[in-house]
């Protein structure tokens, strides 16, 4: 026989080894001891959480002649082990999602009505109840009402809000919660220590976590990461099989968002590509990181459960985002998961929730927003200490020699994009597909190579006037900014003696007058 799966072979057969739903399995004992069964219950909660194996418990334990209520179910006499083995006739599972219509009602509606053959009563167990059509519950709502003696009904569902009223008042209900990362652990280092497999407990938690609060997941994943049990199951057993990233390459996504740092962020997304993660599962992490950080930010991170160290890291990295940024990236994030669709270039929409992230918006015009003479806030008060925005000057004719050496500018140009951080988050990223062309007296022409580039910058004066504040802060001198747009074959033949020989203004005045520069043989 094919080996049985981890989450059948471990599914709990007592109530006892139910966990994390106490205050359910607490109430149901305590009504078999004092025998006061319902005649109908509504479970309720998300997928794996034990709805399922709750209704089969009940329906051991009110069928068990076991003498002492309190052992209910025994597993030991007729009824229990039929129960077990999935042949005891009383027990009937419906499936809604298949048996939606009223007709399938009707006729569960006319079997009903015969005696139980093994046990006391027949139970009902109706697993995704929502699924049921208007017509159906409007039939079963009349055998709730008046069941026979002997049947009981368990409702099973992960939507409650689509049950109708009518049916959710004349059920007992009861409300599954997700179980919490440390349960699920506990509960996957009793099967893999029973399994006489050798694990590592962070290996554990990152399966509990993957398994986002449902048992049944957590212990299917376990199920596709043991397939030798001599293997230990550590992390990197667990990043290779499921597809996640690593903590430090989670964590150093979540630096590059707090600096700003788009570039390094899309270098990060795409090494975990390389390396075989899973774009959706980096996606998750890199939400459930940015949450913790806005816990640490919002609540303390005392409350988090984790290390002293990783809450000294969370609390580092609250102080550096500003909270409409940590929000702003969360949803981003968040929305890139939920939409995920593959594709040919699964990563894309991790690397748009990235830029998004940290550009927050186009570029606002910086006139616009000094001009304003209403009460700012305390963050934009900060900025505006900052050194003040040069007098414009007027452009010095073509031909003249330049304020600045060309060599200068470009061997600065990162320190000139660091400054325009400053004023604006996105100025950076965009700017970063230009280089220093030419330089004519107080004008700078930069060149890009990139249409979509030139259009988002060319037609905007006051984004020049972002360049112009950021060249003024470097190199102290008022400059004017022009872009232009160059195609591949003018790049190529201006790169090389623009570079040597634009430093002396004689020789560049004697090229824009048509002059070229030979080398010397």
């Amino acid at each position: 026989m094919p080996e049985q799966a981890l989450y059948l072979k471990w599914r709990p057969i007592a109530f006892d080894e139910m966990v994390g739903q106490e205050h359910i399995t607490r109430t149901i004992k305590n009504a078999l001891r004092s025998d006061r069964i319902r005649h109908a219950y509504l479970f309720s909660g998300p997928r794996g959480t034990g709805k399922t194996t709750t209704a089969r418990l009940l329906a051991k334990a009110i069928n068990c002649t076991n003498s002492d209520p309190d052992q209910r179910p025994c597993n030991a006499c007729a009824a229990c082990r039929a129960v077990n083995e999935g042949r005891f006739l009383d027990l009937i599972e419906i499936d809604a999602a298949t048996h939606t219509s009223v007709d399938d009602v009707r006729e569960l509606r006319d079997k009903i009505a015969f005696a139980p053959g093994e046990g006391r009563f027949k139970v009902y167990i109706i697993d995704e109840v929502h699924r049921f059509s208007g017509s159906a519950f409007d039939a079963l709502l009349k055998t709730l009402e008046e069941p026979p003696d002997h049947a009981i009904f368990v409702l099973a569902t992960t939507e409650l809000d689509k049950v109708p009223a009518t049916i959710k008042s004349r059920c007992m209900l009861f409300q599954f919660r997700r179980f919490t990362v440390q349960e699920v652990a506990d509960r996957l280092q009793e099967i893999v220590a029973s399994e006489g497999i050798q694990f590592e407990r962070a290996a554990l938690e990152m399966v509990a976590r993957q398994g986002t609060g449902s048992m049944r997941d957590s212990v299917s994943l376990l199920d596709q990461i043991v397939t030798d049990p001599g293997a230990v199951i550590s992390v990197a057993m667990v990043q290779t099989v499921l597809g996640t990233a690593s903590s430090s390459a989670v964590r150093a996504l979540a630096f590059a968002i707090a600096s700003g740092d788009a570039g390094e962020g899309i270098r990060i997304i795409n090494q975990a590509m390389d390396t075989g993660t899973d774009p959706k599962q980096l996606g998750q992490q890199i939400v459930e990181f940015l949450r913790q950080v806005m816990l640490a930010q919002t609540a303390g991170p005392g409350m988090l459960p984790v290390s002293d160290e990783d809450r000294a890291m969370f609390a580092m990295l609250g102080d550096q985002i500003p909270r409409t940024a940590l929000l702003r990236a969360l949803k981003a994030f968040n929305e890139a998961v939920n939409n995920f669709r593959g594709g040919w270039q699964p990563q894309l929409s991790l690397e748009i929730a990235l830029v998004e992230s940290i550009r927050g918006g186009e570029p606002e015009p910086v006139h616009a927003a000094q001009s304003q003479s209403a009460p700012r806030p305390a963050q934009q008060q900060t900025k505006a200490a900052e050194p003040a925005e040069p007098e414009p000057v007027a452009p010095d004719p073509p031909g003249t020699p330049p304020l600045i050496p060309p060599s200068q500018i470009a061997a600065r140009w990162e320190e000139v994009l660091r400054t325009m951080f400053r004023y604006n988050e996105a100025a950076p990223e965009v700017m970063r597909y230009y280089s220093v062309h030419r330089v004519e007296g107080n004008v700078v022409t930069l060149a890009t190579r990139e249409e979509m580039m030139y259009q988002r910058i060319n037609p905007y004066p006051q984004k020049k006037l972002i360049v112009e504040r950021s060249l003024y802060d470097v190199f102290g001198q008022q400059m004017r900014v022009n872009v232009v747009l160059i195609g591949a074959e003018t790049a190529a033949s201006d790169a090389q003696p623009k570079s040597a020989a634009t430093d002396d203004p004689l020789i560049a005045a004697g090229t824009e007058l048509g002059g070229k520069v030979r080398k010397k043989r």
